[in-house]
């Protein structure tokens, strides 16, 4: 049954000689009749209202229940607002907003791709629904956030969220389990297959590390005898990743990973621990060997999981600086790092 809404002005001078121009007849009185959405599953994890600026989008997503209002204060950091560690780090994760010193800020600090994320992620939570989705970011940045929440809602099985939007552009990035075009009146049921991201990973100077130094959660230092590369997707840059020598008695050829960063725009997406195995496969080519140590939780937990690494002998444990740099006291806080060994797919691994 179709829902027709109704409003109304008074008419002053200036309506009556507009419209006297444009020999448009006008009473005061606006009406509008939205689409009705079909039948759909009552059990679905995400599912997404498409549909050009006034074809009835948030109305119709009303149906679905009312948005969370997001308050801030603006006296505490953007972490302090969740309910634990756990929690603040898997929210602000699934959103893609993954620069840690951001997380200390105050919310009216962020810029609008982030404080848009950050708000995101105090919405999560089963049937929430969203308007405007994505609206006031860039595009890259729509990308980016429409794949980490995908991940996170098929991962949790978040169910019922419901998102309206105005852009195409990320739907085959949300794969969502069914869009309602609110032009066409016609649903689509049952997700697209997310498109390839295509990176290109090119050999370049270590001072191309200026252009990503500052998003670098703990130093934006970097040793000039490392060897270094850039990632491009569709030609724009989007991350970074060095690697030093590692000489040593027992290992010939070894290297260790030195800087990861990719760009905030680009967070969230997986392109970290892509281009950290891409410089990994370009040194074992070269037969060398490829090993890396972080404490960041999301990259030392997929490396756990993935075939393409090997624990090392020192994973887990806390290890030992030794130049002392002031931007490492988590050493002295007796933080476990994760210690891999690139390996490949399909390899053999070596010995510890």
């Amino acid at each position: 049954m179709s829902i027709r809404k109704e409003s109304s002005v008074q008419v002053s001078e200036i309506d009556k000689d507009v419209f006297f121009k444009f020999d448009y007849q006008f009473d005061g009185v606006s009406t509008f009749t939205p689409p009705t959405i079909p039948d759909l599953p009552k059990d679905f994890n995400l599912g997404i209202i498409y549909g050009s600026s006034g074809s009835g989008k948030t109305t119709l997503l009303e149906q679905f229940g009312k948005e969370t209002i997001v308050d801030w204060d603006n006296n505490k950091s953007i972490l302090a607002h969740f309910n634990n560690a756990d929690d603040a780090i898997e929210k602000l994760t699934a959103v893609g907003l993954n620069s840690i010193p951001t997380w200390g800020k105050a919310r009216h600090v962020l810029s609008t791709g982030e404080g848009f994320r950050a708000d995101m992620a105090r919405k999560l939570k089963d049937h929430a629904v969203i308007d405007e989705f994505t609206s006031v970011v860039n595009r890259e940045t729509a990308k980016s956030l429409s794949v980490a929440l995908s991940k996170y809602i098929k991962k949790n099985d978040v169910k019922g969220i419901v998102l309206a939007t105005c852009h195409d552009d990320i739907l085959e990035w949300l794969e969502p389990d069914w869009v309602y075009n609110t032009d066409t009146k016609a649903i689509r049921r049952g997700s697209v297959r997310r498109p390839d991201i295509q990176l290109e990973v090119l050999p370049c100077s270590y001072e191309t590390w200026s252009l990503f130094s500052r998003h670098h959660y703990l130093s934006g230092h970097i040793n000039r005898s490392s060897r270094c590369w850039i990632a491009t997707w569709n030609g724009n840059a989007v991350g970074f990743v060095s690697a030093l020598p590692q000489p040593s008695g027992t290992i010939k050829n070894g290297w260790r990973g030195h800087r990861t960063v990719v760009l905030p725009d680009y967070q969230g997406m997986g392109i970290g621990v892509r281009i950290s195995e891409a410089v990994g496969e370009i040194l074992l080519s070269n037969g060398c060997r490829y090993f890396s140590k972080t404490i960041h939780p999301k990259m030392g937990a997929y490396r756990e999981r993935s075939s393409k690494w090997r624990p090392t002998a020192k994973n887990g444990k806390v290890l030992r600086s030794k130049g002392g740099h002031k931007n490492f006291d988590w050493i002295h806080r007796k933080i476990p790092s994760f210690c891999h060994e690139y390996i490949g797919q399909g390899r053999v691994g070596y010995s510890k």
